[in-house]
């Protein structure tokens, strides 16, 4: 069953620490699109993260990065060419302790793919480690980057964390599945909006997800369609990926 649109929580900070994080995980398809669609769905959506994929990462694409989340009403965190596409933008309520970029091996002939990482602290005690990722086009290097993300969180043990992204992949392939034999699936987990996020004209599958480390509580998650600001035309003309929104709840950490 469905949660409404109204139930998604705001973000906060409780007062055992804990705190409420909103993180979008969004395809911007290289901003080849309408940008003012995307940052207005960007801003409806009043995320606390945004983890991007397909991110400028060619010619000026510092300037282009900056330009987005200034639009978005976010800053710039870590990724775009230095992860070969995955960027992580934020707001200012999060402080930033650090950040990585890490690149996967690459297979001849294929794009280079990577990660963008960044350990996040909302307020004084919750931190929160958040994995940008845009898997392979090609079953075999997109399951062998499924282990790779997964290596990345491991190395943030015992810190909460949580990975997002296009996966290139339906539920129940492979890549997918070796994900959520340690990741909890965001939408399976409390199914919130809408489910489809490819593509925006004829949206029939579902290939981008926001998946939880233990510890971290879903509380919503989904395709934002139907909140103010975002329709159907404009999350058309902002992409050829819808956007997946996910309200968790983020254990204090001491």
């Amino acid at each position: 069953m469905t949660t409404t649109l109204a139930d998604l929580p705001a973000s906060g900070t409780a007062a055992d620490g804990s705190a409420v994080v909103r993180l979008l995980s969004y395809n911007v398809r290289s901003l080849r699109d309408d940008e003012g669609a995307l940052t207005r769905v960007i801003r409806a959506c009043a995320p606390d993260v945004v983890c991007v994929q397909e991110a400028p990462r060619f010619v000026r694409w510092r300037k282009h990065a900056g330009r987005l989340a200034r639009r978005s009403g976010l800053v710039y965190v870590t990724g775009g060419a230095t992860a070969c596409g995955p960027m992580v933008l934020a707001s200012l309520r999060p402080t930033v302790e650090r950040t990585e970029d890490v690149l996967l091996p690459r297979t001849p002939g294929l794009h280079q793919r990577g990660l963008a990482t960044a350990v996040l602290r909302f307020g004084r005690h919750a931190r929160l480690a958040v994995v940008s990722a845009h898997l392979s086009l090609r079953r075999d290097e997109r399951h062998a980057q499924a282990g790779l993300l997964l290596d990345r969180l491991s190395a943030v043990e015992p810190l909460p964390a949580v990975a997002a992204g296009d996966l290139n992949e339906r539920p129940g392939g492979p890549a997918f599945r070796r994900l959520t034999a340690r990741l909890r699936d965001g939408w399976a987990t409390a199914p919130w909006g809408a489910e489809h996020t490819s593509d925006t004209v004829r949206p029939h599958q579902r290939i981008d997800a926001v998946l939880a480390g233990p510890g971290v509580e879903v509380l919503g998650c989904g395709v934002p369609l139907g909140l103010p600001g975002v329709t159907d035309a404009a999350l058309r003309a902002a992409s050829d990926h819808r956007p997946v929104l996910a309200a968790l709840r983020v254990p204090a950490t001491r």
